[in-house]
Parts: C-alpha cells; structure tokens; sequence
C-alpha cells in the first residue's frame, strides 16, 4: 500500500507560498492524485481515507475558501491539480466555463448518478444532494401555514422572513430555478415580495437564520437542509434547531428546489487514471454512504438511503430540474437581485 491520504489546510488558496509547493511536490509520481477541496477537511477526509485503504493511492489534498478557478487558470498547463470539489452548481460551470476542467465520460458515474446532477457534456458530477428547506417557528407558524417558496411573497409575512445575501451561491440557484419555472418578470416580481417581507437586512449564514427565528426576530426562513442537522448535533446549536419546523416545499407541485456539492477532473490532470479511480470511487456506493452517515446530506447514488436523521423528517418530492438549466440562469439571477435591490 502506498502513502495515506495527505491533507493539507490551506485557505484562501490564492497566495499559498511556501507549505502549498511542499504539499503537492513530485505530483506525477505513481500511486498519487492531487485534490483541490472548497469541503471542509472534516467532511472530506473519511472518503479520502477509504479511498487510500481501498486502493492504494495517495490523496494529497489542499483546501480553500475561496481561490480555486483563480488559481487553476494562473497555474495552466503546470497546474498538480487532478480533481476539484466544490459545493454549488455555480462553482462547478464556472470552472467548466473558464476552460478549466476536461470531459469525463464513465460508465461507472453514469450507472450511479442520475441525470440531473451530471453535466450534459461530462464535464462535473454531483457527489451529494442539498434540498433548500423553509425553516418555520414551532410556536408562530402553523403547520402547513406556507408549503411554497412562492408562498415567501404573500402580504401575510411582512416584516417576518430572515435571509442570507441573495448574492449567496445558494440564493441565487434558488432565484435561477425561479425564473426557469416562473419566466423572469413573475421572478421578479416574487422576489421584490420576499424583499418586502424581510424582518431585517439579508445578513450571516443559513445557522444564523435559524438563530433569528430562535430569538423572535423572524418566524420563517429558507437554508441547506444539512446545517440544520449539524446544529441539531452540536450541544451549543441544539436548542436554537429545536425551535423550528421543517417544511419541504412545493411537495403538490414540482418538489424541493435542489442543490448540489459536486466534482470535476482538471483540464490538465498530470495523474488522470487516479483521478478517474477517485471520482468514480467517491460516487459508488461505499463513500455516498459515508457522505450519508458522516455530513448529513442526501446520497446522489439512488441506491443509499439518507441518514437516520434526515428519515426522520420523511420522505419528499424532489425538484429533478436539470442543475445545467439552473446554471444557465444564474447571471439572470444576479442581475435581479441587484435590481430589486434585495441586499439593501
């Protein structure tokens, strides 16, 4: 067996220096592929390790928060990087759309994930699912009050919603589905009511929305599905997540809207065997388990079930829009929320 998986934290990417040319030296040697990660090392490095006790081959890992399509495009043709991971769908094209990434076409991804989370011309995969839930309070919302995101728009909830940045990757894959099923005049619209409903400035992440609603400062908001399992984990998050319902929406209708983490092989993998074995290894069935049971996110592969959390909030109908349809979307999306004005 060769070297375990090497891991190494580094953000932002851009600007690495010194320990980052340590970390990927003698990239072309034998055994090795070279990962750069926008996951979190704590979500990541199981699968990395399975990987490497499975196949024998070297994961050298560098991580980001931000940085990757910069770097990719200074490094070119020199560039050590096999495979990048990434969350969103905006993320992924824009590095396919930048020139950084080369078509993949396998069988093996082909026969694990379905259609709409696999690029049309094989150039990203999704890895694991993220449906974008409405959050309500327990002691102010009743059930079944609001089961559509068009629902966000009515009177009813002024000055009683919280949001994130509508320029947040998540908030615009959401606005893009909108204008795909709706046209962009009625989006439009929809989104000038959410704006009006807003109890305050869009502000923090999706925990913080859920903060809010625990402290009486909204009633509804909408988040990854997953943070809510994380805070559900953590002693100190674990109350604020008990205050709040889960309502999957649009379930008489098109289903939840969703979203993805998801890969890619470089343009210029010098290890391209080894990244194939690390892509299709992290779509079969071992390590969609793992992304199931470790992160709280919903498997991609049909064949593995959620986690014992996530089948406690039921089962539900999913959006199955193709995530290359919402892609085609998102410059419109951002372009709406600056005219709305929805960050003001």
């Amino acid at each position: 067996m060769k070297s375990p998986t090497r891991n190494f934290l580094i953000a932002p990417l851009c600007g690495l220096g010194l320990l980052n040319a340590v970390a990927v030296a003698d990239t072309t040697a034998a055994g090795e592929v070279n990962l750069y990660s926008y996951r979190k090392p704590q979500l990541i490095q199981p699968m990395l390790a399975a990987f490497t006790a499975d196949t024998g081959i070297a994961v050298n890992a560098v991580y980001a928060k931000n940085g990757m399509l910069e770097r990719l495009r200074n490094e070119a043709a020199n560039s050590p990087a096999d495979v990048v991971l990434t969350s969103d769908i905006g993320r992924l094209t824009d590095l396919k759309n930048a020139g950084l990434t080369q078509a993949f076409a396998s069988a093996a991804l082909q026969r694990n994930l379905p259609a709409e989370v696999r690029d049309p011309a094989h150039h990203w995969f999704g890895l694991t699912a993220r449906a974008r839930i409405l959050v309500t309070a327990k002691q102010r919302v009743a059930r079944r009050e609001i089961s559509r995101y068009e629902d966000l728009a009515e009177p009813k909830w002024r000055r009683r919603l919280c949001s994130r940045s509508g320029k947040h990757a998540y908030n615009l894959a959401l606005l893009a589905a909108m204008i795909h099923w709706h046209g962009e005049a009625a989006a439009q619209q929809w989104l000038a009511g959410v704006k009006a409903n807003l109890a305050r400035s869009p502000q923090g992440n999706d925990r913080a929305q859920v903060k809010a609603i625990a402290e009486g400062v909204c009633d509804v908001a909408w988040i990854n599905h997953y943070y809510l399992y994380q805070m559900a984990n953590d002693a100190e998050q674990r109350a604020a997540a008990a205050t709040v319902r889960v309502v999957f929406p649009n379930q008489h209708g098109r289903g939840a809207h969703m979203n993805i983490s998801g890969m890619a092989m470089t343009k210029h993998a010098p290890n391209r065997d080894n990244a194939a074995r690390l892509m299709e290894f992290l779509a079969a069935d071992h390590a969609q388990k793992m992304y199931a049971e470790i992160n709280g996110e919903y498997p991609v592969n049909r064949r593995i079930e959620p986690n014992a959390y996530l089948q406690s909030l039921g089962a539900f109908k999913r959006d199955t829009l193709a995530l290359s349809r919402i892609a085609g979307q998102r410059a419109a999306a951002s372009k709406m929320t600056d005219r709305v004005g929805y960050n003001d």
